[in-house]
């Protein structure tokens, strides 16, 4: 009986090197278009950090901080509940910066969906509209102070500046902006605390309460002179009247 001739082995094959960026993952579709439970753990991510990006990355912090001292100024320190100023402060938040998020969608979220950009074209694209928003309320001093802090060198120009650098010098610079509009708030009221103790003094009526005289008359004034209206103007028109 004949055997077959035996095979000799062939030589091994030299493996491929790996790329030098090392693995990456694609989460778009086989078209080039994420897919809809991408989207979906997006939309879900994006939800769980909203709270955080609101209170860090635009204008809620300064309007609430505001909005709060006037509520104190009137010795009135329930009244409106959090509740209302919070989202009183939402919605001026999402008027100032509509013209921002209309930006970020245009540039970054609909060429993402399309399937036009892959998903870090897209977040770097979209930081882009909201960096040059927060760049233009963020001193230069504050930012000086956080890239010390931080043992950097000076930017050679505002692009350069890290998001971690950018977002607590922003937010220092609200809290310094929201705390003088609130200090000129409470000087006309401090003035009418002055003189109805100074009143009651004179009258030899110490035992009284001068929250309980001089409230009635501070709300008499902020009627007057439309406190609600010129404080939001004031907010509005710090953000160069924002909306537009």
């Amino acid at each position: 009986m004949a055997h077959a001739a035996p095979v000799p082995p062939t030589d091994p094959v030299p493996p491929t090197q790996a790329p030098a960026e090392g693995v990456s993952i694609d989460i778009n579709g086989i078209d080039g278009t994420p897919s809809s439970s991408i989207l979906t753990l997006l939309g879900i991510t994006l939800l769980s950090v909203a709270p955080a990006i609101l209170l860090m990355m635009s204008s809620f912090t300064k309007i609430f901080v505001v909005l709060a001292m006037a509520r104190n100024a009137l010795s009135l320190p329930s009244i409106p509940p959090n509740q209302v100023l919070a989202g009183l402060s939402l919605f001026l938040s999402l008027f100032i910066m509509w013209p921002v998020l209309t930006d970020i969608n245009t540039v970054a979220v609909q060429p993402y969906v399309d399937g036009a950009l892959t998903f870090q074209q897209a977040f770097d694209l979209g930081q882009g509209p909201l960096r040059e928003w927060m760049l233009q309320y963020t001193r230069e001093e504050d930012l000086a102070l956080l890239t010390r802090a931080a043992d950097q060198p000076n930017p050679d120009d505002p692009a350069t500046v890290p998001m971690y650098t950018l977002i607590p010098a922003f937010m220092i610079s609200e809290l310094r902006a929201a705390f003088i509009i609130g200090f000129v708030i409470f000087v006309p009221f401090l003035i009418i605390d002055l003189v109805v103790a100074s009143a009651l003094m004179a009258m030899g009526m110490m035992m009284l309460p001068p929250v309980m005289i001089s409230l009635p008359f501070k709300i008499l004034l902020f009627i007057l002179v439309d406190g609600w209206g010129l404080i939001i103007t004031s907010l509005l028109e710090s953000y160069a009247g924002g909306g537009g």
